[in-house]
């Protein structure tokens, strides 16, 4: 995480986290980094979908069409929760952690998001043979590295 505290400060950018079955674990990471507190602006758990619909306002209509364990989700959770704490980039994480199968999807199915001005980009893992732990901590490991290539790429188009 501390790479990605780095390139949010020297990018002057702040980062908040609507997390579901990671259950605040970005956030935490991210805290753990000296000097976090530059960049991070804070994170809301909604492990429940009455607290989806109800605190960051994601569509009921999502939640009976799609799921929670969506990209349409987890698109919804970044971009309302990016809006609801001002932040420049936001994350949401919303899966299966296991043991068992829900909403037809296979325990390690996540689907996350990162929103940022003027957009929001998907992900789907599917983190097999893992623990409950370990798919959290393999999808909050990912999704830093996805985020970390979208900062070089953002800097790469504007040095371009």
């Amino acid at each position: 995480m501390k790479e990605l505290v780095e390139l949010l400060k020297i990018r002057k950018m702040t980062i908040a986290s609507c997390e579901s079955l990671t259950a605040g674990l970005f956030t935490s990471r991210i805290a753990e980094v000296p000097g976090a507190s530059a960049v991070l602006l804070g994170g809301i758990v909604t492990y429940a979908t009455s607290v989806k619909e109800g605190l960051v306002h994601v569509d009921r209509a999502i939640v009976e069409t799609h799921g929670v364990i969506s990209d349409a989700c987890a698109k919804a959770m970044a971009e309302n929760t990016r809006s609801l704490l001002g932040a420049d980039l936001c994350v949401s994480f919303s899966g299966n952690a296991g043991p068992a199968c829900m909403e037809g999807k296979p325990a390690g199915c996540v689907y996350g998001a990162l929103a940022f001005e003027g957009g929001c980009r998907t992900y789907h893992f599917q983190i097999d043979h893992a623990s409950r732990n370990e798919v959290r901590e393999r999808v909050v490991a990912a999704m830093r590295d996805q985020i970390i290539a979208f900062l070089k790429e953002e800097r790469e188009t504007d040095n371009g």
